[in-house]
């Protein structure tokens, strides 16, 4: 990676409509730095980042970057706000269909047991047990871009672990009142912890309610996969009166023909005795392509309290030889398609965690307190939509070639890449107008 003299353009640029929200000057530009190091830098802990800061005059110790990223009082949630704001008239009526998807994924720290939100978890993307933090995302798109638009953490349970102290240390009787009070206060902090914790459910019921308090989306429907979907979920959008769609695990139970059957057994029996009820549907996708489905829509009753809700049953092979998709809506007056192409938007919360992981550094911080974790989550969103927004033109370098001059991620971060070499070689050409060796430029831009 290129030493970092200043902050490139496009990053200040992005940066400008947030200067209220941070402290003095200096802090402002070492968040600028460290937002340029999430995008560029291979190692992308402050450490790392750090290390490839470069200052005239006065150098600014790695403790001083990390106190003005980590440790200054600036609000993260209203950084979270305006963020919002800045992306409403991106995604605003005439700009195209946009939706919200919800998602969460694991932060891996195998090596940062003590980082705030790690725990020793069945990590389902890798069969194994891994210490990793569980963090609920919700990401805005259309056709042609995708944002972050609000992050949290998931604060780990030990509930359990508490539970069994209590249960091994327990009396049938105690000797002395100050045994009964410290044995009150421990019941009393249990019970405490228990109202506290909040399930990813709880933190998704809350996450929408912001952002629909906000209003910064008010056409943006909601689109999330089988692990987001909950009662509680459903109705809190329901309440904001818009519509979602996701997928149904194939186990559940719809009332079909006064029966209660299993949502695969419905599309076997369909599949064999009414194959004609898979109607041909052809959805024109996110990204401008088309593709022909078979789709069965229906509206049935669930079980638990869910009430009469639009069932998709979706094929992809003509001959209905695939696994079944199921798909299931609030929107019971929509049909397949309108079911299909809203389902189609709940991939970028994927694409998101794929590029915030790699690119951003969505898993990369080494601080452990609550808040310091959050500000570097949030930060990692906004990094990834100051790439989003960053002006290239499209490539014909041979490398590119895949794209077929459509501009890519890789672009966007060589353009920035190229904003860090030109502040480079400017520099290098004002320390030799002034005669400046070449041991004396390396000082500069490495001291030893």
């Amino acid at each position: 990676m290129l030493p970092i003299l200043a902050v490139p353009q496009t990053v200040m640029k992005g940066l400008s409509s947030y200067r209220d929200i941070f402290c003095k000057d200096a802090g402002f530009e070492s968040i600028g730095r460290y937002i340029t190091g999430l995008i560029l830098s291979p190692n992308k802990t402050l450490q790392g980042i750090h290390g490839f800061q470069c200052y005239s005059g006065c150098s600014v110790s790695r403790r001083s970057m990390h106190e003005a990223v980590f440790e200054t009082n600036w609000d993260d949630e209203k950084l979270m706000v305006r963020h919002r704001q800045n992306l409403s008239l991106k995604y605003s009526s005439g700009k195209g269909k946009s939706a919200i998807s919800l998602d969460w994924t694991f932060g891996h720290h195998e090596s940062g047991k003590h980082i705030f939100g790690v725990k020793k978890q069945w990590d389902y993307v890798n069969n194994r047990y891994s210490f990793c933090q569980t963090i609920p995302t919700a990401t805005i798109s259309n056709n042609t871009s995708f944002d972050p638009i609000d992050i949290e953490i998931q604060e780990p349970k030990h509930l359990q672990q508490e539970k069994k102290y209590l249960d091994a240390t327990v009396k049938e009787s105690y000797s002395s009142q100050e045994e009964t009070r410290e044995k009150l206060l421990q019941l009393l902090h249990y019970n405490k912890h228990q109202k506290e914790y909040k399930t990813i459910h709880e933190l998704f019921v809350e996450m929408i309610d912001r952002i629909e308090e906000e209003n910064q989306f008010p056409e943006s429907d909601y689109a999330f996969d089988n692990g987001v979907l909950n009662l509680k979920t459903a109705n809190t959008i329901e309440q904001y009166q818009k519509n979602w769609v996701s997928e149904l695990e194939l186990s559940r139970n719809v009332l079909w023909n006064q029966k209660w059957t299993r949502v695969d057994q419905v599309a076997e029996l369909l599949k064999k005795d009414h194959p004609n009820s898979f109607k041909k549907q052809k959805i024109r996708l996110r990204d401008g392509t088309t593709k022909e489905y078979l789709v069965f829509t229906k509206v049935l009753r669930l079980k638990k309290h869910w009430g009469r809700k639009r069932i998709a049953i979706v094929f992809e092979k003509e001959d209905l030889s695939d696994s079944p998709r199921v798909l299931i809506s609030n929107a019971t007056h929509w049909n397949g398609v309108k079911i299909l192409k809203l389902w189609n938007y709940r991939w970028p919360c994927e694409i998101f965690h794929n590029f915030g992981k790699n690119i951003s550094g969505l898993e990369n911080a080494q601080v452990r307190k609550k808040e310091s974790v959050k500000k570097q989550l949030r930060l990692a969103c906004l990094s990834q939509s100051i790439l989003n927004q960053t002006e290239v033109h499209s490539s014909t370098r041979e490398e590119f070639s895949f794209a077929k001059g459509a501009i890519t991620i890789g672009q966007k971060v060589k353009s920035i890449a190229r904003e860090v070499l030109e502040s480079l070689v400017c520099f290098t050409k004002d320390m030799l107008d002034r005669n400046k060796n070449v041991t004396e430029i390396l000082n500069q831009l490495m001291p030893i």
